[in-house]
């Protein structure tokens, strides 16, 4: 499983990291190449970044489909669990399984009907002709505007990500029956940020900075006498 797991989160990293650097690429490209500099221009304007958009949007459509399989995984997406989690610890049980084998059984047509339309939309006939089988009369399929790209490959993200998707609920209902817990994500938690505690004795409304007012009647004579100098 931790094979799948990374494979998971590189995919959703390459994806997230490839269309951020795109998008930075395309919008430089277009800011420089409207600015006057002979030969500089010349050769921004030679290059065709009409494909940057389209290929960003198949990117992030590609990155939510596994990126919500990975939610399922790590506990990230946000439930409303406030009735179930007033019932008694059996209930709640029973309520927590039929609501992840629910999303399991949704994901899997989903998954099925997404495969026969990607089958149906061109996967058959690019199939058939990478074997050297007879096609017949079976369409090749559409293809994208920009880049020119078989729209079944761009599609193959719906069987493939609701497939993943699906298999996590099970995993997680597996889970869930063998220990009882469920994978749990903190929300108010930023990685990179686990600052340093604060002392026991330090006091938040101090303000001992030079940002705020000081009540220079209540100190000590000598305090005032050193903050004078």
């Amino acid at each position: 499983m931790k094979i799948l797991d990374r494979l998971e989160e590189w995919i959703i990293t390459f994806l997230m990291g490839g269309a951020t650097a795109i998008i930075f690429l395309s919008v430089v490209h277009r800011y420089l190449a409207g600015i006057s500099i002979p030969g500089l221009q010349d050769w921004l304007l030679s290059l065709n970044f009409s494909w940057a958009q389209e290929l960003c949007i198949i990117m992030f459509v590609w990155m939510a489909k596994f990126g919500a399989a990975y939610g399922v995984r790590t506990g990230i997406h946000v439930g409303v669990d406030v009735v179930i989690n007033r019932l008694s610890d059996r209930n709640r049980a029973k309520f927590i399984v039929f609501g992840l084998l629910a999303g399991a059984l949704f994901t899997g047509i989903v998954a099925t009907l997404g495969g026969h339309f990607v089958w149906e939309n061109g996967a058959h006939y690019a199939f058939l002709h990478f074997t050297g089988a007879e096609i017949g009369d079976i369409p090749e399929g559409p293809t994208t505007p920009d880049l020119e790209w078989p729209t079944w490959i761009v599609y193959s993200a719906i069987p493939l990500g609701s497939s993943l998707m699906c298999f996590r609920f099970l995993q997680v209902t597996w889970g869930f029956l063998r220990t009882g817990e469920l994978p749990h994500h903190d929300h108010g938690h930023v990685d990179g940020l686990e600052g340093e505690l604060p002392p026991a004795d330090a006091n938040p409304y101090s303000l001992d900075d030079n940002l705020h007012a000081h009540d220079l009647k209540h100190k000590p004579l000598g305090d005032r006498e050193g903050e004078r100098k």
